[in-house]
């Protein structure tokens, strides 16, 4: 074997053991904060372990607008909304489906659709993502951590072991090791792309969409282990917003983004249809079923499938 394809694969694994780690301590430290102050599981994957898990995406998005990359900026965040719903979400509903409370996920549903909605017209009026739309976004963001977290109270506050200052600690190393593991891992399958010659777009809408996105499969797997699947649940749900009102928002603050609406139109469809098939069903019966799982793995093949061909 090629020594670079080796020290690419060897770093690659590093970086998977890494998120598992990491992960692993994140949501530890999230669910002790959920105990400690009576914040549900829902609420509390739906903004701090959100915010936590989408700092790939953020970080990415961001270099990638300064450097002129417009195309990675705009793919990782609407990739990663794919992937975590069809692909993470879809995962998770098959190992395990979680019944939740229909009051909190409309909540984050109704966010997510009127982020979503304006994100898209702004596509269809202004060509892009311009600043003052991207401040919109941040401002949106904003509004919602505070509006989700004075509401979060679900939960009956619990004695705990441990300190704040310890648990923050934890929580702040925890993702430290995510990211870190989640950018060995983006980097080493960018290599791959490379010398696969896969467009930049195509790479960005599936392998650093799905590299980013790592953070919130590692804590999905994690949580549903420990059966905390309301947790899984918020986490997938805060960070497909977040990726919309935070990521795209502080890049496009950043460096205006252009989009090419007729290419982009069938991504921003499937980000839409892959909600709906996994919001609708836990909105109406208060749980989700493993048949969602099975037709968002199936609506992930197919869209992965169309984009390379």
């Amino acid at each position: 074997m090629d020594l670079e394809v080796a020290t690419c694969i060897a770093f690659f694994l590093l970086g998977l053991a890494m998120l598992v780690k990491g992960g692993d301590i994140f949501v530890d430290g999230s669910l002790w904060i959920a105990r400690k102050f009576g914040i549900s599981e829902l609420v509390i994957g739906a903004t701090v372990v959100s915010i936590g898990t989408t700092l790939p995406e953020l970080t990415v998005s961001a270099t990638a607008a300064v450097t002129g990359h417009a195309g990675i900026a705009y793919g990782n965040a609407i990739g990663s909304v794919i992937c975590n719903t069809a692909l993470i979400a879809g995962l998770s509903l098959l190992i395990r489906p979680v019944a939740v409370s229909r009051r909190s996920i409309a909540n984050n549903v109704i966010f997510f659709f009127a982020a979503a909605v304006l994100y898209t017209l702004s596509a269809v009026i202004f060509g892009g993502i311009p600043r003052m739309v991207g401040a919109l976004l941040l401002t949106f963001f904003v509004f919602y951590c505070v509006w989700t977290l004075e509401h979060g109270g679900e939960s009956r506050v619990q004695r705990v072991e441990g300190s704040m200052a310890k648990e923050v600690v934890l929580m702040i190393l925890g993702a430290a090791a995510v990211y870190l593991g989640s950018r060995l891992v983006v980097e080493n399958a960018e290599q791959f792309a490379i010398w696969m010659k896969v467009p930049e777009e195509v790479v960005a809408l599936t392998m650093v969409a799905l590299g980013t996105s790592l953070p919130e499969l590692a804590t999905a797997v994690i949580a549903l282990k420990k059966k905390h699947g309301a947790l899984s649940l918020g986490n997938i749900l805060g960070a497909n917003l977040f990726n919309l009102v935070l990521v795209s928002g502080l890049a496009s603050l950043m460096v205006p983004t252009p989009v090419d609406l007729p290419s982009v139109m069938s991504d921003l469809v499937v980000m839409f249809f892959v909600m709906l098939v996994l919001t609708l069903p836990i909105l109406v019966r208060g749980r989700g079923s493993r048949i969602q799982g099975l037709v968002l793995l199936a609506a992930y093949g197919l869209y992965a499938f169309a984009l390379y061909h």
